[in-house]
This record gives structure tokens, sequence and C-alpha cells, in this order.
């Protein structure tokens, strides 16, 4: 007995060293699942790339807030240009539009009325004018007949503009018929659809669109290039772009244009507002769909050759 606790002392002080020297050792560095993406070039510029339509992410929305009555397409679609899109609820104008034509129709009818009466005036007028004999006809008698005449031409004047602002009217209604019918700015592929039939379309800008286009003939890769790198920078540089996930997947870019408006960088965290003090360039690369398999709002790897000054 008189071991025991000695024992069990050295026993717990073994223990807790072990304990203390297994913690301290490195945790093993997970192996990655891909492996990342390597520069093809002894100098390079690398940035961030995403994927997007020729003609950039079209966002469509209502320019009146109704009710959507059909929705015309579906992803992946082609369209062309003036091509429907999306209905919105015309029952109301609809309504509107043949009131205003029935107020066309009487607009119209009292200028015959008018014209009518200024034809009558005219006659009377004529009439008591052609008489000689001063005797005959007193002059107050052809004042009367000739302000006649002349309130009769103003009334006819009158419902001739009455007919322009019916057919206005109508133009107008016809106009807003025509809005109410979304129709497609450009010949591309529908990308996204976020509205359905019997849905409430609001009008104005909206932070999900209805509907977002794109032309995907050919894509597009928006490139962010540090402003500390921009002096590097050149335009008839080479510039390979890696698909995140499968260094295996790579195209060879071809430069479109350079926004030379240095912006604030965005984070790639899905967040669209949030921001970093890093500045960047952004040049834009296209690439021929056929020659890889991507989908516009992926991410890539892109290297540039570095370059000079004088690329700028």
């Amino acid at each position: 007995m008189k071991y025991t606790l000695p024992i069990l002392a050295a026993t717990g002080f073994l223990f807790a060293s072990y304990t203390v020297v297994s913690s301290n050792q490195p945790v093993p560095i997970a192996p990655a699942l891909v492996e990342p993406a390597s520069a093809p070039f002894t100098n390079f510029i690398a940035g961030a790339g995403i994927i997007e339509p020729k003609n950039e992410n079209i966002a469509i929305g209502s320019p009146l807030a109704r009710l959507v009555s059909k929705v015309a397409v579906k992803v992946g679609d082609k369209v062309s240009a003036n091509q429907p899109l999306f209905y919105l609820d015309d029952r109301e104008n609809r309504t509107e539009l043949k009131q205003r034509q029935a107020d066309l129709a009487k607009a119209k009818a009292d200028v015959l009325v008018a014209k009518a009466n200024v034809a009558d005036s005219q006659s009377l007028f004529d009439l008591a004018n052609s008489v000689s004999d001063s005797r005959a006809i007193s002059g107050e008698e052809v004042l009367k007949r000739r302000n006649a005449l002349a309130i009769a031409k103003a009334k006819l004047e009158s419902a001739a503009a009455f007919v322009e602002q019916a057919q206005a009217a109508i133009l107008q209604t016809e106009t807003t018929l025509e809005r109410l019918v979304v129709r497609s700015p450009i010949d591309c592929d529908v990308l996204q659809v976020n509205i359905r039939a019997g849905e409430f379309a609001s009008a104005g800008a909206l932070s999900k669109p209805l509907l977002i286009l794109g032309d995907l003939e050919t894509l597009h890769v928006r490139v962010d290039i540090d402003e500390n790198d921009a002096w590097r920078f050149d335009k008839k540089a080479k510039a390979i772009a890696y698909l995140r996930g499968n260094r295996q997947f790579k195209v060879d870019l071809q430069l479109a244009y350079i926004e030379p408006f240095v912006i604030p960088k965005k984070s790639l965290t899905g967040d669209s507002t949030e921001r970093v003090d890093t500045r960047v360039l952004q040049a834009l690369y296209q690439f021929n769909p056929s020659d890889l398999p991507s989908y516009v709002g992926q991410q890539m790897d892109v290297f540039i050759e570095a370059g000079n000054a004088s690329g700028l």
C-alpha cells in the first residue's frame, strides 16, 4: 500500500507528459482535393476571372407594375430581337382602348355636325349679304348672320381638335399595351427565369431580375488585375485561363477590350456589395465556348504573360 500513491503519481506524470508532447505535434496538412492551376509562364500576372456573355448579363425588368399573365420563354431558349419574353395583364388597358375608340367616333361625328352648321351659317350669311336693297334686310340681321358663321367655324375647329385629342389618347393606350409585352432587346439566350404567370412584377430596378439574357455565341472572361500589377500588363501578351476545380480544362484567351477605369475590387464571397481596399483594372478576354465546357458565372484562374509598361 505504501507504494500505491507514488506509483499512481508517477503514472499520472508520465500520462500528462505524453499528452503535452502529443498535442504539440503539428497538424498534418490535408492533401488538396484538386491541384491548383500553375502558371504556364516564367513571368506572369495572375488574376481571378469570371465567365460572362459577350454583351454581359442583360437584366430584364418590367416597365409597369402588373400581374404577369404569360411567360413565353424558358431557360435555355434562344430568342431573337423583339421576340416576346412575357406578357403583363392588359385587360384594363384594352377596356380603356375601346372607350377611347368610342370617344374618337363621337368626336368625328361632332365634326360632321359642325361642318353642317358652318355650311348652314354660310348659306344664310351669303343670302343676307347678296341682298342689294338695304331696306329688305336690316344691318343688324346681317351682323348676326356673320357672327353665327364665325361661331360655327370656331365650333368646327374645336370639334377637329377633339378628334386629334381622341386620336392621341388612343395612341397613348396602344403604346401602353405595347409596353405590356416585354421583348428581347437582342438575339441571345435565356439564362435565368425568375417570374411565373400569376406573379406580380414590380417596376424598376430589382435586386433579382425577372429574366437574365446573354449572348453565348462568344464568351468573355472578366479578369481583375491588381493595380500594383497594372504597369506590367501588356495588351498583346498571351493569356491562358483554367477552370476552377480541374486544371486540365484550359483555354487560350484573346483580348476583347479593357475597361480603363480602375475600380474597387469585389470580394468573391457572393455578396455583391462587399468591397476591399484593393483596386483593380478589368480586362475582358474572349474565347469560343466550343473550346472549353464552361458556364456563365463560373470562376477561372487566369495567367497573363508579364510585359512592360509600354503595353499600357
